[in-house]
């Protein structure tokens, strides 16, 4: 690692993941945070100043917190959508999404306090339009991206020399877009979601913006095409 600030992204390995990376990339050295180590080492081969981290976020027990020297910035991507009608979740489906995308992000966020105090750093968490508004078949995991931003609300208040930022992107053209699209029984067109660049690069404006400057919130729609 260089001098530059350093910014952790988890779910790096594709998707919105890969997209922050690499809008990061030209202003931070990157530790690169997923589970599939081939993806991971693919794209740190792309991205000087980047260094492949795989861990288990159901498993931070494999997540080496310690060995983290400096720490300006963290993006919390991964997660996972998993649909439905309310009466046929199980409780197993409760618990994996809660666990990914509510639980895994307080506790490595937890971990890393010392780092991200230090440097007066920020915390960015991915949510999506289902934590601002919940519909049918989403129930479970719009509960969770509610609770996502409330965790953000609360982090925000708790630890005010760092910045939280809740973004909110709607549909985009991801892997986990494609399985929520089979999932919905519906036909799956490109142009008709956000390129995950373009959430990178709000994510990018979000981290560069000036000292002053607290984004709080931002929210990324398609623009029909």
């Amino acid at each position: 690692m260089s001098d530059r600030p350093v910014a952790l992204v988890t779910g790096a390995s594709s998707g919105i993941g890969s997209a922050i990376a690499r809008s990061l990339a030209p202003t931070h050295d990157l530790l690169l945070g997923g589970r599939d180590e081939t993806s991971l080492s693919l794209l740190n081969a792309e991205l000087p100043g980047a260094e492949a981290w795989p861990f288990d976020l159901t498993n931070l027990a494999s997540a080496d917190t310690a060995h983290i020297a400096r720490l300006d910035v963290v993006v919390h991507s991964a997660g996972v959508a998993l649909l439905g009608p309310l009466s046929e979740a199980s409780v197993d489906v409760w618990r994996q999404t809660l666990e990914v995308n509510v639980v895994a992000v307080a506790e490595l966020t937890r971990l890393l306090l010392p780092q991200l105090r230090a440097a007066s750093g920020q915390v960015v968490l991915i949510n999506s339009g289902a934590g601002l508004r919940a519909n049918p078949g989403w129930g479970v995991y719009a509960a969770s991206k509610f609770a996502l931003r409330a965790y953000a609300d609360a982090l925000r208040a708790d630890e005010p020399s760092l910045r939280v930022t809740s973004v909110f992107p709607g549909r985009t053209d991801t892997p986990m877009q494609r399985e929520v699209r089979r999932q919905e029984g519906g036909e799956y067109d490109a142009t008709q979601y956000l390129d995950p660049a373009s959430v990178g690069r709000a994510v990018a404006s979000a981290v560069l913006a000036t000292p002053d400057a607290h984004i709080t919130e931002i929210v990324v729609r398609p623009q029909p095409r």
